[in-house]
């Protein structure tokens, strides 16, 4: 307040104040009493003119309510999105495990393998959850295409660095949708025999005869020749017999063939059979052949043996062992016993 001047009254300020024209100054270090309306003494201090000057008033920020509308606005946006992102990640799940259910009990009737409709039927859970998953992005704005590129492209990184795996996978999908053994069976796979213990997607559990556990990846399997042993439900047995030149043909022939018949624990049906395979260098090799059931093959092999053995034995045939005669002409030649002496 300059020297002189007298105080503007308070309705003034008042007025000047609610329409925004006051101005900030800086206070000085002396202040004047003036008499405000209620004739009561109230300190001022003077203030110089300051080039800053409030904006807008304090009521009409306060009265204008259009921030308020805008952020309401905005959180119910927001808010909407986020509530429908939840309930639509709840609702994938809930579905995603009803599907699981449904798809399960229905291959279940099939003839499909368990271990595979237990596959797919994850599998269909799996892609309705993910489908959620994308639809819940999309709510919360995030664009799904790169999202989803760059799980393409780590797909392929997992794909080059996992190869083996994967080819494991492949091949044990192909071995349970098409079945060329199942668990139980006894079989020739990679090189091994045993009986099948489990067949799942990446390998197969072979259990060996002398109870060992081979754990054989599936891709070794399908890349090689498989044999199931115990597929048809009998087997024939064949036993290879040599016998000497000096026997009679007919005579063993008829011997082979009684021997065959006594066989415990071989079928009647298919009738055993006797073989004149070849003329061996050393003897005459016939072939003794019978069936058995196929749990029974080792059982009736060993039966046929025994009885092909006795058979020649009681009738005075004999097995010649492999041999060479060598026959010479003239005299043989004499070498010295000593050597004779360095010169």
């Amino acid at each position: 307040m300059m020297p002189g001047s007298e105080p503007k009254p308070l309705p003034t300020i008042r007025r000047r104040w609610a329409s925004g024209t006051v101005s900030c100054g800086n206070p000085t270090e002396r202040s004047s009493p003036w008499l405000g309306p209620a004739g009561s003494p109230w300190p001022v201090a003077e203030t110089t003119p300051h080039p800053v000057s409030f904006p807008r008033s304090f009521r009409t920020v306060i009265m204008d309510t259009t921030w308020i509308t805008s952020l309401y606005d905005l959180i119910m946006a927001y808010a909407l999105n986020v509530l429908g992102g939840i309930l639509l990640l709840i609702g994938g799940w809930v579905v995603s495990r009803w599907v699981r259910s449904a798809l399960f009990r229905g291959l279940s009737r099939t003839k499909l393998d368990p271990t595979l409709v237990k596959f797919f039927s994850n599998l269909a859970g799996w892609l309705v959850l993910i489908f959620a998953v994308l639809a819940s992005l999309e709510l919360f704005g995030i664009k799904t295409t790169s999202f989803i590129a760059v799980l393409g492209a780590a797909g392929l990184a997992i794909g080059l660095a996992f190869q083996g795996t994967l080819s494991n996978f492949a091949a044990g999908v192909q071995l349970l949708v098409f079945r060329p053994f199942r668990v139980g069976d006894a079989v020739r796979i990679a090189g091994h025999v045993g009986k099948v213990d489990e067949i799942d997607l990446f390998m197969t559990r072979l259990d060996t005869f002398d109870n060992r556990r081979l754990m054989i990846p599936n891709s070794k399997i399908t890349g090689d020749i498989i044999e199931t042993i115990t597929y048809h439900p009998i087997r024939r047995v064949d036993v290879p017999v040599g016998t000497d030149y000096e026997a009679d043909l007919d005579t063993v022939r008829a011997v082979l063939e009684r021997a065959a018949a006594t066989v415990e624990g071989a079928l009647a049906d298919p009738p055993p059979q006797v073989v004149l395979n070849e003329l061996g260098g050393s003897s005459i090799n016939w072939e003794v052949r019978v069936w058995a059931p196929t749990p029974d093959f080792l059982a009736v092999k060993q039966a046929t043996l025994r009885a092909v053995k006795k058979a020649l034995d009681e009738a005075g045939i004999g097995i010649p062992y492999p041999q060479m005669d060598v026959h010479l002409d003239g005299t043989l030649a004499s070498f010295p016993n000593e050597r004779p002496a360095n010169g």
